[in-house]
């Protein structure tokens, strides 16, 4: 009786054991083009990018199409800055306003800030890398961008119209005080980041990001991948993050901005 248990088991175990094996991906064929086997259906990952001249947070929500296939959706915001802009500092104490002054940016006249949203898809380059530590792909990815534009507040001396008293008072670039602003004697530093906020401005675009993938571990649970590439946002007008003066003819502003990046993303698949 027992022999006979110990039978079928075998035989129930051998049946089972063919049909696993008749779903088991033959790894000498090409099984990119099929979702057989896939382990995971969606990939979200977070973005630390750094480029040329900013850096920005992102988040994508993928959808894993096959094996060499991943599409996404791709949200981040991040600053924008004008290719010449050099901080400076002042070797000076605060006196009433306290401490050291903070370093400011010369001819600057907004801060520009970018929240992008957008469609695209990874695809790895070869059947071959899935075998190994790294695979190597190619990502890309495009959608409109908005622009957003912040009153850049300097602090400037000025003398008090009532005792000829020397002082400061924070101001944001205009017409009417741009000899004032222009004049680096009269800069004492940049005002606090908040300075601001309720003055932006909006400037919509477009954008589009082109890299090279490099996936460490192409279907572990965990997402660990660094991307090299470029990208250009356009905008629709130019946009005023630095002066054009006479006083700084080489500070031009442009609608269009084209950077190199190197992007850390970490992130789970499920």
């Amino acid at each position: 009786m027992i022999k006979y248990g110990f039978s079928v088991l075998t035989l129930l175990f051998c049946v089972v054991m063919s049909g696993i094996a008749q779903q088991t991906l033959d790894l000498n064929a090409n099984n990119y083009n099929s979702k057989v086997g896939l382990v995971y259906s969606t990939e979200n990952t977070f973005d630390i990018r750094l480029h040329t001249n900013g850096a920005s947070l992102g988040l994508n929500f993928g959808q894993i199409e096959s094996y060499y296939k991943t599409s996404f959706w791709h949200f981040d915001i991040g600053e924008l800055k004008h290719a010449r802009e050099t901080k400076q500092s002042r070797s000076l104490q605060g006196g009433a306003l306290g401490g050291s002054f903070r370093s400011f940016v010369y001819g600057k006249q907004n801060n520009f800030f970018t929240v992008r949203g957008g469609y695209g898809q990874k695809k790895y380059l070869s059947e071959k890398a899935r075998f190994k530590g790294v695979a190597v792909g190619l990502s890309y990815e495009g959608g409109p961008t908005i622009g957003v534009t912040k009153p850049y507040y300097l602090i400037l001396r000025y003398v008090s119209e009532n005792f000829g008293q020397l002082n400061y008072r924070s101001e944001k670039y205009s017409e009417e005080n741009a000899a004032r602003f222009l004049a680096n004697e009269n800069i004492f530093g940049a005002d606090s980041f908040t300075r601001g906020l309720t003055e932006v401005g909006i400037i919509p675009g477009i954008h589009a990001s082109a890299s090279l993938h490099f996936d460490f571990g192409t279907f572990d649970e965990f997402v660990k991948a660094v991307e090299v590439g470029a990208m250009v946002d356009f905008f629709f007008k130019e946009v005023p993050i630095m002066i054009e003066s006479p006083v700084t003819p080489e500070l031009n502003n442009q609608m269009a901005f084209i950077n190199l990046f190197i992007n850390v993303q970490f992130g789970k698949r499920k």
